[in-house]
């Protein structure tokens, strides 16, 4: 696929919370994606592929917020997003939705696959993006990964013969080991998001950037993760405490990027 801008919606997942650059910025796989298609874009450029019009710098924009709802990213990010026209849009959410107390998968999939369907309808390619699966290292794992696997499942089956991409990490085992999850275990390493950056840019047919590809699942530090009650205390509390009174952990903060703006490539892609 050959685009020439890129946004993405969605929670922390989209956010890149878990991968945090030296400065506290969350990078995650959808900086990465935009890397990968800001290559593809520069390469067609350059051989020509654009049919001789002039050359433009790849624009990318992410709108995502931690903590957020599905309700919430469809009706702050979701037309900010179109009124920027992407070539391409990817839509993440309902992962904070089905471990609240009370939820309504066939609700959640049918606001997914309509969001994915307006912006179509804008002329903009869409592609739903699936979060991890957590469950392995949660209390109330079992609960919070049957809501899921209904998700996928009624996404799935809602966009058939839609045209709409859906690219499902939550069904990837690989992803469920704890090596690719950050210390609060539910929201994904730099390991973890290089790994739904490969998956995503594999289903736009898309070559993975060098970028994409660090840190090596070899060399990946071992994480120090803190002690049960230490575990509990820090994460596991304040996390369950959040889910039952409504509170997110993204009250107040803004898209760390509103707007398409030029990627810079590194000098090893």
């Amino acid at each position: 696929m050959i685009v020439g801008s890129y946004a993405a919606i969605g929670d922390s997942f989209s956010e890149g919370m878990g991968d945090e650059l030296p400065d506290g910025t969350p990078r995650g796989w959808a900086d990465l994606v935009a890397l990968g298609l800001a290559a593809a874009h520069a390469a067609a450029q350059a051989d020509g592929a654009t049919g001789g019009a002039a050359a433009t710098p790849f624009g990318y924009a992410n709108l995502a917020i931690r903590g957020r709802l599905l309700g919430p990213i469809l009706s702050e990010q979701l037309p900010p997003a179109i009124a920027l026209r992407p070539a391409l849009l990817t839509i993440n959410g309902g992962g904070n939705d089905i471990m609240r107390p009370r939820v309504s998968v066939a609700s959640t999939a049918d606001r997914l696959v309509a969001a994915a369907g307006e912006a179509t309808a804008a002329d903009i390619r869409v592609a739903i993006v699936s979060g991890a699966d957590p469950t392995r290292h949660l209390p109330l794992g079992p609960l919070i990964r049957a809501r899921g696997d209904e998700l996928a499942e009624a996404v799935r089956d809602r966009l058939a013969g839609t045209g709409i991409a859906y690219i499902d990490n939550w069904g990837d085992s690989v992803l469920t080991d704890l090596r690719f999850w950050s210390v609060d275990r539910l929201h994904l390493n730099a390991l973890g998001h290089a790994r739904v950056a490969g998956t995503v840019l594999a289903g736009l047919g898309v070559e993975v950037p060098a970028a994409a590809h660090a840190p090596s699942e070899a060399g990946a530090p071992d994480i120090a993760r803190p002690r049960t009650a230490e575990y509990w205390r820090q994460y596991v509390l304040p996390w369950i405490g959040r889910r039952l009174t409504g509170r997110s952990s993204g009250d107040g903060r803004t898209p760390k990027r509103p707007t398409l703006l030029p990627v810079e490539l590194p000098a090893s892609i």
